[in-house]
């Protein structure tokens, strides 16, 4: 009941650590895939504080692996000597056919790897990647719109309601 992941999202022991809003702004989202991330004992407790910023953090693929880049994770103030780089860049953990398939999928023009969310799984630090391609300034303003004319939409709602 209520173990060490007491704040469960979907009941399936997943607890957010933090999303990327920007990313669902700048980027159109074809797909997305569930990856853990390779960690040092310091960059977990970071983790666990919620220390992790990702504004412009991108995934690249380079000698079969595929390497996190730019993602930001604080230094843990309570490890001194033993403390990590916040820059360093990290290996995310995919199976061979999954880093082929993105491979292929990342040489079309346009596409590219954004981090969209890192959450805990069962103990485990998971990064959902999206496969995303940058939108437009257009396209940018109509979300804007959208999104205006919901929140008009749902005050006149609420208004009548009272």
């Amino acid at each position: 009941m209520g173990g060490p992941l007491s704040g469960d999202i979907m009941g399936e022991g997943r607890k957010q650590i933090a999303v990327n809003r920007r990313a669902r702004f700048d980027y159109a989202v074809d797909e997305t895939i569930e990856c853990g991330i390779e960690l040092l004992g310091t960059e977990v407790k970071s983790f666990r504080d919620g220390k992790i910023s990702f504004p412009d953090a991108w995934a690249e693929i380079a000698e079969g692996q595929v390497w996190l880049r730019s993602l930001r994770i604080a230094e843990n103030p309570f490890s001194s000597v033993f403390n990590h780089d916040p820059d360093r860049k990290k290996r995310l953990l995919l199976h061979r056919d999954e880093i082929k398939r993105l491979t292929r999928k990342t040489e079309e023009k346009g596409y590219t790897l954004i981090p969209l969310s890192c959450y805990f799984k069962k103990s485990r630090v998971k990064v959902e990647q999206g496969h995303c391609k940058g939108k437009k300034q257009y396209d940018k303003r109509a979300d804007i719109r959208e999104r205006d004319v919901k929140r008009e939409i749902s005050r006149e709602f609420r208004g009548k309601l009272s």
